[in-house]
């Protein structure tokens, strides 16, 4: 029954176009001007009965044999096609979509609706390049705009950010539309490419990507965090702090995803009592099993693992997490690695308790573990700023599930 509704949604356009064509020919037929024995062709009625009898494939067929009998049923081809398009025979739809385009006896506007029209079939296929190719010829046309979203769309899927770039301020410049945010992002995007290469000036060409993308979207924590991973790569770590501190003062909650990297810098300046400090402050105020992981680890490393127990311990206390659990459990397992081997047999079975509750809380955890997609609910198991589901930017919170269903 559920098919049965979705397809008549689908359908909904095709009868459009039908009724079109009926009341053409009944228009014709009571004008006079048709010959006496002039009807509606059969192909038509065939076309009715399959879809009454829920056989859309056999009803599609018919109906193309009627749009083959007047080449004047524009609209009806227009049906056609997007229908195809919607039902994912985007093959069928190209076809239709295609011989509309390429027909001498349409008007501009018609083969102009035709082209975008083919170009999403092209989009919707994966043939990017001729999906490419078919908007760019719409330039100037009542379809440009959408068209240069198509473009936009297309450019960060092949990830030409350069070209993406370009066609965002196009927008935001012509269409007055809001694209700062992505605009950022694709410069971030440059960058992140240059610190990941070999070339010489690739923290050159990484901070001229990042000046441009905090001058567009100042507040944005994404280009400082960048900022700081470059200073830091580069040996700079009075900076990667100081771009670091920027992201605390705007948005503190986005400083989980640069928890390790601020605690690694103090670490090699000599001040790790300073960032353990200012980090356990951010924690305090916007708790994150990410910050609290690198701190169990910071102090672990500083103090030993019975002083890091005590302090995670209380820390869970406060914001008690699963995931916090997890690593609590570790850090005992490496407190009883320290033990004395004189003390291990008594310490035994406390040791196989420990890793039993790990083995019976793994599973859950791993699941709790995940970045979620505010938009479309995709999954991940790192941070991504543009969703690998949907494509949009900025729909992951820097917290992991747990955190989310906890509120």
């Amino acid at each position: 029954m559920l098919e049965f509704e979705a397809w008549w949604l689908l359908a909904i356009p095709l009868f459009f176009g039908l009724g079109w064509f009926a009341s053409r020919y009944d228009s014709r037929l009571s004008s006079g001007d048709r010959r006496r024995d002039a009807g509606l062709p059969d192909a038509y009625f065939r076309g009715l009965n399959f879809l009454l009898n829920e056989q859309p494939d056999k009803a599609i067929d018919a109906f193309i044999d009627v749009v083959k009998l007047d080449p004047e049923t524009v609209d009806l081809h227009f049906a056609l096609g997007n229908l195809f398009r919607r039902r994912g025979e985007t093959d069928r739809a190209i076809r239709v979509h295609l011989n509309l385009a390429e027909r001498s006896d349409l008007d501009a506007g018609q083969r102009e609706h035709a082209l975008f029209e083919l170009g999403q079939d092209y989009l919707k296929a994966g043939l990017l390049d001729r999906a490419e190719d078919a908007f760019n010829r719409l330039e100037g046309t009542r379809y440009a705009a959408a068209a240069l979203h198509h473009r936009l769309e297309i450019a960060q899927m092949v990830r030409d950010w350069p070209l993406a770039v370009e066609l965002a301020q196009r927008l935001q410049r012509d269409l007055k539309e809001g694209r700062a945010t992505e605009i950022a992002h694709f410069h971030c995007e440059l960058a992140a490419q240059g610190l990941a290469g070999a070339s010489a000036a690739r923290f050159e060409t990484a901070r001229r990507e990042l000046d441009a993308a905090r001058e567009v979207a100042p507040a944005h924590p994404r280009p400082w965090l960048l900022r700081g991973e470059a200073a830091a790569a580069e040996g700079d770590d009075l900076a990667a702090i100081a771009a670091w501190r920027e992201v605390e003062r705007e948005s503190p909650q986005f400083m989980a995803l640069a928890a390790p990297g601020w605690l690694a810098a103090h670490q090699r300046l000599g001040r790790l009592d300073e960032g353990i400090a200012a980090l356990e402050a951010i924690q305090g105020a916007h708790p994150s099993i990410d910050t609290f992981s690198a701190l169990a680890a910071a102090r672990t490393e500083r103090d030993g693992p019975a002083q890091a127990l005590a302090w995670a311990e209380q820390a869970l206390r406060a914001a008690p997490s699963l995931l916090g659990l997890q690593q609590l459990l570790a850090i005992r397992v490496s407190l009883l690695d320290a033990m004395p081997a004189t003390a291990a047999a008594p310490l035994e079975s406390t040791r196989a308790e420990v890793e039993l509750t790990q083995r019976l809380i793994q599973a859950q955890a791993r699941r709790l573990s995940r970045y979620v997609c505010s938009h479309c609910g995709f999954k991940a198991r790192q941070f991504y700023w543009q969703c690998p589901g949907c494509n949009r930017w900025d729909t992951y919170a820097p917290k992991r599930s747990e955190e989310l269903e906890r509120g």
